[in-house]
């Protein structure tokens, strides 16, 4: 371009007028010539910014979504309770039908990783944000309407519908994670993160609170039947209703955050690095960084580009395609930060959904066992649900909210991996010496360091060490990697506490099975050596000194004091 100056108000830029509500943002970039100095007071403006309101509102748009996720998982294992009494003989349901419907949503969540995953790398994250919501509240609806005639296979269609619900779910893993972690402060991202994360103890504890007052609310129509055999014509009526109250409330929060997610504006990391769009970029992250919502205006941007003097050769990193993300993680310095994050998340998932299969043995201990009575059997389990969220998940989760930005990830992580393989081997080896309340406590305790520990460090570490081409494709790669330990957990390692079992001793196999979970904590543990610690550092520093991208910001400001002091010398001379 011209070095001859140009009039800002022949080109339309705005006044330094305006007030504290109406921030004229554009007035920040305006007077700067170069587009990568541009560039590097946008993400400096965002990075640096304060916790302001705009930030609450990504953590409560991206929230929503782990809080329906959550919802929905833990729904399933109540309303099945449910309708074991309208479509299965004596309220029996088979534990082959069981473990299918309880890890079909598993495996549709392992494609939604990938998938979504994928995508938001490959066309933006603001295109495809929300979709996996409404795939969510469609699936959910589909589940509520399901019945039973000759031509229908009631577990064969409620299974399709998981699997579809799960590739909703699955897909909200990398979406929210890089979402909240691009727009966060460098000083508060790993609380924002974890902020977002943490709706997942909400979206359980609502699951528990919904099930409870269903239960309350049709009490006369279940009270009279004191084995699953005499849940007669009204029985049975309201069960029906029950599940499909329960399953379905789970529309609610996403049909809420529906309209923000669709709405939310682009990344301006992902216009500038992956779209290159400096100018656009720049714009975008400095509305948002002022608290105003949605991109910038089209004549914004033409603004700056207009308002540009001076042309920089800008060093663009590789292109994503299938052969640099091979290049890229073919070096074993880059692969092992994904076999960190994956592996972690694998090991974790293995133990976090096999306790989850044995909540209704430690219910027993608190005196929530199972009842004949169809009214007590589902209140007591509703209720003792309840009782172990309110006691260990929700205070580990807000543990990790509380602390991350100021211990670090790997010192949590490594601290929940290591207290969970002394717990999970003090249950296993000591399970007939502990009593009812020790393995109680030791059962609360786990589910607290779970949260308070890997449960929560796997998903925020993955949003933030990998470059910003690869983020969201990484991230569903480590999560779809949990899921598959998921499964593991609730088909394989799942069936071995009857192993061999006599009929009057159920469960006999379930001290060695919590040996083998210990087992895989201390995999964990050592996992975590390949991960790196991301505490109060930019995304690009992390990028920089991981993954040995060249921030063109910080080389065009090197080059500048470089020119500086070459021009000063040669005044000296």
């Amino acid at each position: 371009m011209s070095d001859e100056k140009v009039n800002p108000a022949a080109v339309g830029v705005r006044t330094k007028g305006g007030n504290s509500a109406f921030h004229n943002y554009l007035n920040d970039f305006a007077d700067v010539e170069d587009p990568l100095e541009r560039r590097r007071l946008a993400l400096e403006k965002i990075d640096q910014a304060s916790f302001g309101w705009y930030h609450v509102r990504a953590i409560t748009v991206a929230g929503v979504g782990f809080l329906t996720d959550a919802y929905d998982i833990f729904a399933i294992n109540l309303g099945l309770s449910m309708m074991s009494h309208v479509f299965w003989e004596n309220g029996n349901v088979p534990s082959s039908t069981s473990t299918l419907i309880k890890v079909s949503t598993s495996v549709g969540t392992v494609i939604g990783q990938l998938g979504f995953g994928f995508l938001a790398d490959y066309v933006g994250r603001k295109r495809i944000y929300g979709t996996e919501l409404i795939v969510m509240i469609c699936a959910t609806i589909g589940q509520c309407c399901l019945g039973e005639s000759p031509a229908i296979n009631f577990t064969a269609i409620l299974t399709f519908f998981r699997i579809v619900q799960g590739i909703g779910i699955g897909g909200d893993y990398p979406m929210s994670s890089v979402i909240s972690s691009e727009f966060a402060t460098t000083k508060w991202r790993g609380a924002i993160m974890g902020a977002v994360f943490a709706n997942q103890g909400w979206g359980q504890l609502m699951a528990g609170i919904v099930a409870l007052i269903c239960v309350a609310g049709y009490k006369n129509d279940l009270i009279d039947a004191n084995t699953s055999a005499e849940c007669g014509h009204s029985c049975q009526r309201a069960c029906d209703a029950m599940w499909r109250i329960v399953v379905g409330f789970g529309c609610v929060p996403g049909c809420v955050a529906l309209y923000f997610r669709l709405t939310i504006p682009e990344s301006p990391r992902y216009t500038l690095d992956v779209e290159y769009d400096i100018e656009k970029g720049v714009a975008d992250g400095g509305k948002f960084s002022s608290g105003m919502r949605g991109n910038a205006d089209d004549s914004d941007v033409q603004q700056l580009r207009v308002t540009e003097r001076t042309t920089a050769e800008i060093i663009q990193p590789p292109k994503a395609s299938f052969g640099d993300f091979r290049r890229h993680f073919g070096q074993w310095k880059h692969f092992k930060i994904l076999l960190g994050t994956a592996g972690c998340w694998f090991m974790l998932d293995v133990a976090y959904y096999g306790l989850g299969l044995n909540t209704a043995t430690i219910l027993q201990t608190i005196g929530y066992a199972s009842s004949k009575n169809v009214y007590h059997s589902l209140y007591n389990q509703a209720a003792g649900n309840l009782i172990l969220i309110c006691a260990g998940s929700i205070p580990g989760y807000w543990f990790s909210v509380a602390t991350i930005d100021f211990v670090g990830r790997k010192p949590i992580q490594y601290m929940g991996f290591f207290l969970l393989t002394v717990i999970l081997c003090i249950i296993g080896f000591a399970y007939h010496k502990v009593g009812e309340h020790g393995l109680l406590a030791l059962y609360v305790l786990a589910q607290f360091f779970q949260n308070f520990g890997p449960n929560t460090t796997t998903f925020i570490v993955p949003g933030e060490c990998y470059p910003t081409r690869y983020r969201s494709t990484a991230h569903g790669i480590s999560a779809a990697c949990g899921k598959v330990g998921a499964i593991i957990a609730q088909t394989a390692l799942g069936t071995l506490i009857n192993h061999n079992c006599p009929s009057d001793k159920k469960n006999c196999w379930l001290p060695h099975v919590m040996e083998i979970f210990a087992l895989f904590m201390l995999c964990g543990l050592f996992l975590t050596y390949f991960i790196p610690e991301t505490k109060r550092k930019t995304l690009e520093e992390i990028s920089e000194e991981v993954h040995g991208e060249v921030d063109p910001s910080k080389l065009a400001l090197q080059q500048r004091a470089y020119d500086n002091t070459s021009s000063a010398d040669d005044k000296m001379v």
